[in-house]
């Protein structure tokens, strides 16, 4: 594997790095565009013009290389080549947003992740993973003091309260790595105002989402908002030392 120079990762744009950090963390395509609330479209010519400038044939070699000389360490890489990254074509639903996060017209769902998460985990690990049972990896030495529902349910209500400053510092490492304080507050401005006060909020279960590297907690919440109506909301955590950290959230 060849070794991009100074030049050529400078030419990739912020959108371009964007996607391909998302890549390197085990999505494809369509998985990035759902996330981003964007067109397999918009997602493919990204990539396009990201192997052209690095001059490699495969969208997960590009993704590598930018890991590399950021200095992570990449995961969940599979070469796919150049037709790999098509999944089919699509009209673009909406102009490529510079923060990071966006909402696609095209679904009522509110998506946020980043990679635990974004092995196409964020919350397309409810979908992706196989319906096969699997057995939870024995747990940390020590367990967070708070049960999961619990800290969701913590979580959920400073974002009600529109405090995104609080809410931000409850998310996970990963989370914070692409999503600034901003994209969040701008995201959830968007988003979450407009769905009004919690009327009523019950907790609907939490299931165990076997994903890398020891899995998640995905906790369910039916709740009624004073004009969104009702909504099924879902927070992913996990564990980070000894306390539960948010890595995703859904409301649709």
């Amino acid at each position: 594997m060849h070794q991009p120079t100074e030049t050529a990762l400078a030419a990739l744009t912020d959108k371009e790095k964007q996607t391909l950090r998302l890549i390197v963390r085990g999505h494809d395509a369509k998985s990035v565009a759902v996330t981003l609330g964007l067109s397999v479209h918009t997602i493919n010519e990204r990539l396009r013009d990201a192997r052209r400038k690095l001059a490699v044939s495969s969208s997960r070699e590009a993704a590598r290389m930018l890991f590399e000389a950021e200095g992570a360490t990449p995961e969940n890489m599979g070469d796919n080549r150049n037709g790999d990254d098509v999944v089919g074509s699509a009209t673009d639903v909406e102009t490529a947003p510079d923060d990071g996060a966006g909402r696609s017209v095209r679904s009522p769902r509110f998506l946020i992740g980043a990679f635990l998460m974004t092995f196409a985990l964020g919350l397309l690990a409810l979908t992706l993973t196989p319906a096969t049972v699997q057995t939870p990896p024995p747990p940390p030495a020590t367990a967070p003091a708070t049960p999961a529902p619990e800290a969701a349910r913590a979580f959920l209500e400073l974002v009600d309260q529109g405090r995104w400053t609080d809410s931000y510092r409850r998310f996970g490492v990963a989370f914070r790595k692409l999503n600034t304080e901003q994209v969040w507050a701008n995201v959830s401005e968007k988003v979450r105002t407009p769905l009004g006060p919690v009327v009523s909020r019950t907790l609907i279960g939490q299931e165990y989402v076997p994903a890398p590297p020891y899995g998640y907690q995905s906790v369910k919440f039916r709740t009624r908002f004073a004009t969104g109506g009702e909504q099924v909301e879902t927070v992913m955590l996990d564990q980070e030392d000894t306390e539960w950290k948010v890595v995703g959230i859904t409301v649709g």
